[in-house]
């Protein structure tokens, strides 16, 4: 099944300054003013790697930019291969903000490690939501320049335990300090640890070599990661080389710490938008709640999470919404008997299929463009686009759960794009994975 191997990690020295100071959040939720302020902090910022925008050909000068670092010690490797925990303690703010999750402080602890590349159909390595190909083609293009994996794939994975105890993180690192400890700028507090202790190495490969793996967060990465193989495969790198691997980060589902945010949907520009026309075309498969406080709305929606119903905040403007809860599941089965059941009973299945298309003519292909569709999971910023008058309506999700990405994954197929937000976004530049 899954096969898992240390490495030794490229990792920024002393010499390239403050940690605080190199790393930064995942490049695609990364604006150019933000980018630009990372550089001007610091400019070995990881940042510079990741996304690079200068010169005639950023993707080449990012590479030049690489080999140079390691040429000055700016970066170096380890010395020994090593798995690496990597910790990382944040806050929840309010009772739930949507997320069934109770606030206050709590860390998430995951394990990273090189991967071996497998494709989706082989069951091991499994995916959950579609993807779009002009990311694809970016790192691909960085990949061929720099050879080299920035960031880390965020993937699941189920430890039933069986003969031996659940692989336990903490216990691995406990007694060791780490080898690097930051705080960000948002006060996330990111913390690493080396395991190359070649005894515990080989018994949490054992520990996981039956697990199937679910990837949570870059799936773009994950595909380009096995296009780029195949192009080497192509100029002759034969098989076993590094680049059959790749650089993942690896938690299991029932970690506490887990936190999935709901992606919220807002709609704009619609030429015969009417929001009584809409309610009015719901009424047949939802019950309506009109009128209630938009106060209410995150209790409201908690409420209908706990109890396991489909249930959406339709907002319009003003100080109040409307519940739509859906009325009977079993209408899914009939407008998609081709998906399994897990695909079905998504809320994001439901909202895209039966009110976004079926009722408000927005089609898979214009969801896919944005054209008329935008998501956010900043529940104000979804409520202020609407009385601002930049969007016609907002539809206020509850997130997705954990157990439902596995079910549908395990049944092959893929959630709509924007489904799920692993919380907190694994910090880039803390480890490095050169494939030469």
């Amino acid at each position: 099944m899954a096969e898992i191997r240390p490495f030794r990690a490229l990792r920024f020295t002393p010499a390239a300054g403050p940690m605080e100071e190199l790393v930064c959040p995942p490049y695609d939720i990364i604006s150019e003013s933000q980018r630009q302020a990372y550089l001007a902090r610091n400019p070995h910022n990881i940042i510079r790697l990741e996304l690079p925008r200068d010169g005639a050909d950023p993707y080449q000068e990012a590479g030049a930019t690489l080999r140079r670092w390691i040429a000055e010690g700016i970066l170096r490797q380890d010395d020994r291969p090593a798995l690496y925990v990597y910790e990382i303690e944040f806050s929840v703010d309010g009772s739930s903000d949507i997320s069934g999750m109770h606030g206050g402080r709590r860390s998430v602890m995951g394990l990273i490690g090189l991967v071996k590349l497998e494709e989706f159909e082989k069951g091991i390595i499994l995916p959950h939501e579609e993807t779009l190909s002009k990311a694809k083609a970016d790192r691909f293009n960085l990949m061929k320049a720099t050879n080299c994996n920035f960031s880390d794939i965020y993937a699941l994975y189920m430890d039933d335990g069986g003969e031996e105890e659940a692989l336990d993180i903490l216990s691995l690192v406990s007694r060791g300090r780490p080898v690097t400890e930051l705080t960000d700028e948002a006060g996330l507090v990111h913390r690493l640890w080396a395991i190359d202790d070649e005894g515990i190495i080989a018994k949490i490969q054992a520990h996981l070599a039956d697990t199937k793996l679910y990837i949570a967060d870059g799936h773009h990465r994950y595909e380009t990661a096995l296009n780029y193989r195949n192009y080497l495969r192509e100029q002759g790198v034969p098989e076993g080389t590094a680049a059959d691997y790749v650089m993942m980060m690896l938690v299991e589902m029932s970690h506490p710490g887990l936190v999935v945010f709901p992606t919220h949907r807002m709609v704009r520009g619609l030429s015969s938008f009417d929001a009584e026309a809409v309610l009015s075309a719901c009424e047949p498969y939802f019950d309506l709640l009109r009128g209630a406080d938009v106060s209410s709305m995150d209790e409201a929606l908690e409420h209908a999470y706990r109890d396991g119903k489909h249930a959406f905040g339709f907002y319009t403007g003003g100080d109040t919404f409307t519940l739509l809860t859906l009325r009977d599941p079993a209408v899914m089965d009939t407008l998609l008997p081709q998906l399994s059941p897990a695909s079905r009973a998504l809320d994001v299945t439901i909202l895209h299929t039966l009110v976004l298309e079926r009722l408000m003519g927005i089609d898979k292909e214009n969801m896919a463009n944005q054209t008329n569709l935008t998501y956010t999971r900043d529940l104000s910023e979804a409520l202020d686009g609407v009385r601002s008058g930049g969007f016609q309506c907002s539809f206020i999700l509850n997130p997705t759960r954990v157990s439902e990405i596995r079910d549908v994954a395990s049944a092959g197929e893929k959630m709509p794009q924007k489904s799920t937000y692993f919380y907190p976004k694994l910090i880039t530049g803390l480890t490095m994975n050169k494939l030469d």
